[in-house]
Protein backbone atom coordinates (compact mmCIF):
# COMPACT_ATOMS: atom_id res chain seq x y z
CA UNK A 1 0.00 0.00 0.00
CA UNK A 2 1.27 3.40 -1.01
CA UNK A 3 -0.15 6.13 1.30
CA UNK A 4 -0.47 9.74 0.15
CA UNK A 5 -0.26 12.19 2.50
CA UNK A 6 0.90 16.37 2.51
CA UNK A 7 4.86 16.79 3.24
CA UNK A 8 4.32 18.40 6.74
CA UNK A 9 2.44 14.87 7.61
CA UNK A 10 4.70 12.56 6.45
CA UNK A 11 6.09 11.58 10.07
CA UNK A 12 3.05 10.92 11.67
CA UNK A 13 1.61 8.89 8.94
CA UNK A 14 4.40 6.73 9.09
CA UNK A 15 3.04 5.45 12.53
CA UNK A 16 -0.12 3.76 10.85
CA UNK A 17 2.78 1.21 8.56
CA UNK A 18 2.13 1.60 5.19
CA UNK A 19 4.18 0.20 2.88
CA UNK A 20 5.51 3.50 1.04
CA UNK A 21 4.30 7.19 1.36
CA UNK A 22 4.49 9.76 -1.15
CA UNK A 23 3.75 13.72 -0.79
CA UNK A 24 0.85 14.86 -2.27
CA UNK A 25 1.75 18.08 -2.41
CA UNK A 26 5.26 17.40 -3.92
CA UNK A 27 5.14 17.00 -7.98
CA UNK A 28 8.21 15.30 -8.28
CA UNK A 29 6.95 12.45 -5.97
CA UNK A 30 3.75 11.96 -7.93
CA UNK A 31 5.36 12.11 -10.91
CA UNK A 32 7.92 9.40 -9.87
CA UNK A 33 5.04 6.80 -8.69
CA UNK A 34 4.86 3.62 -10.63
CA UNK A 35 1.85 3.08 -12.56
CA UNK A 36 -1.11 2.09 -9.81
CA UNK A 37 -3.73 -0.48 -9.60
CA UNK A 38 -5.73 1.79 -7.95
CA UNK A 39 -6.31 5.00 -6.33
CA UNK A 40 -8.64 5.95 -4.06
CA UNK A 41 -9.21 10.07 -3.56
CA UNK A 42 -10.79 11.99 -0.72
CA UNK A 43 -9.58 14.99 -1.72
CA UNK A 44 -10.31 15.94 -5.17
CA UNK A 45 -8.80 18.83 -6.70
CA UNK A 46 -5.65 19.01 -8.33
CA UNK A 47 -4.53 16.43 -6.17
CA UNK A 48 -6.92 14.02 -7.90
CA UNK A 49 -5.83 15.40 -11.50
CA UNK A 50 -2.51 14.08 -10.68
CA UNK A 51 -3.14 11.17 -9.45
CA UNK A 52 -5.46 9.44 -12.18
CA UNK A 53 -2.61 10.04 -14.67
CA UNK A 54 -0.77 7.47 -12.40
CA UNK A 55 -3.59 4.59 -12.44
CA UNK A 56 -2.73 1.73 -14.85
CA UNK A 57 -5.24 1.18 -18.19
CA UNK A 58 -7.41 -1.12 -16.56
CA UNK A 59 -7.49 0.28 -12.98
CA UNK A 60 -9.36 2.16 -10.68
CA UNK A 61 -10.15 5.34 -9.19
CA UNK A 62 -12.19 4.97 -6.27
CA UNK A 63 -13.46 8.62 -5.08
CA UNK A 64 -15.86 9.46 -2.09
CA UNK A 65 -15.56 13.03 -3.92
CA UNK A 66 -16.78 12.50 -7.23
CA UNK A 67 -14.29 12.29 -10.56
CA UNK A 68 -11.67 14.32 -11.19
CA UNK A 69 -12.24 16.90 -13.76
CA UNK A 70 -9.94 15.48 -16.64
CA UNK A 71 -11.40 11.97 -15.78
CA UNK A 72 -12.77 11.93 -19.81
CA UNK A 73 -8.58 12.10 -20.89
CA UNK A 74 -8.25 8.50 -19.15
CA UNK A 75 -11.12 6.58 -20.83
CA UNK A 76 -9.24 3.31 -19.74
CA UNK A 77 -9.43 4.18 -16.15
CA UNK A 78 -13.00 2.93 -14.42
CA UNK A 79 -14.01 6.19 -12.21
CA UNK A 80 -16.17 4.39 -9.06
CA UNK A 81 -17.90 6.21 -6.29
CA UNK A 82 -17.54 5.26 -3.02
CA UNK A 83 -20.12 5.76 -0.79
CA UNK A 84 -20.15 4.82 3.07
CA UNK A 85 -23.40 3.67 5.01
CA UNK A 86 -23.72 3.66 8.61
CA UNK A 87 -23.13 0.01 10.31
CA UNK A 88 -23.81 0.23 14.41
CA UNK A 89 -21.64 -2.69 14.78
CA UNK A 90 -18.72 -1.16 12.83
CA UNK A 91 -18.93 2.09 14.29
CA UNK A 92 -19.18 0.66 18.09
CA UNK A 93 -15.82 -1.58 16.75
CA UNK A 94 -14.29 1.43 15.49
CA UNK A 95 -15.03 3.98 18.99
CA UNK A 96 -13.70 0.95 21.02
CA UNK A 97 -10.50 0.81 18.59
CA UNK A 98 -10.11 4.98 19.22
CA UNK A 99 -10.99 4.30 23.20
CA UNK A 100 -8.25 1.66 23.63
CA UNK A 101 -5.93 3.63 21.68
CA UNK A 102 -5.69 0.75 18.55
CA UNK A 103 -6.87 3.05 16.25
CA UNK A 104 -5.53 6.96 16.68
CA UNK A 105 -7.52 9.96 14.85
CA UNK A 106 -4.81 12.48 14.46
CA UNK A 107 -6.84 15.97 15.37
CA UNK A 108 -4.64 18.71 14.96
CA UNK A 109 -6.73 21.67 16.24
CA UNK A 110 -10.73 21.64 18.99
CA UNK A 111 -12.58 24.67 17.31
CA UNK A 112 -15.67 25.84 18.93
CA UNK A 113 -18.50 25.16 16.21
CA UNK A 114 -18.54 29.07 15.94
CA UNK A 115 -15.83 29.19 14.51
CA UNK A 116 -15.85 26.49 11.71
CA UNK A 117 -15.01 29.09 8.73
CA UNK A 118 -11.62 29.28 10.72
CA UNK A 119 -11.12 25.63 10.73
CA UNK A 120 -12.23 25.49 7.03
CA UNK A 121 -9.53 27.96 6.24
CA UNK A 122 -6.96 25.89 8.16
CA UNK A 123 -8.38 22.70 6.26
CA UNK A 124 -7.73 24.26 3.13
CA UNK A 125 -4.21 25.59 4.03
CA UNK A 126 -3.46 21.89 4.06
CA UNK A 127 -3.39 21.99 8.44
CA UNK A 128 -1.99 18.23 9.58
CA UNK A 129 -4.67 15.96 11.38
CA UNK A 130 -8.61 16.05 11.55
CA UNK A 131 -10.05 19.71 12.33
CA UNK A 132 -12.68 18.77 15.43
CA UNK A 133 -15.69 21.05 15.59
CA UNK A 134 -16.98 20.98 19.13
CA UNK A 135 -20.54 22.63 20.30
Amino acid sequence: MIAGVLKSQMNEARTVGPDQLVATDDDNAIANLPLLDVVADTVNGKTAEKLIAKVKPGGVFASVVGPPQNSGRYPSVKVVPVVATADAKTLQFMAEAVRDGKLVIPISQKLPLSEAGDGQAAAERGAAGKILLVA
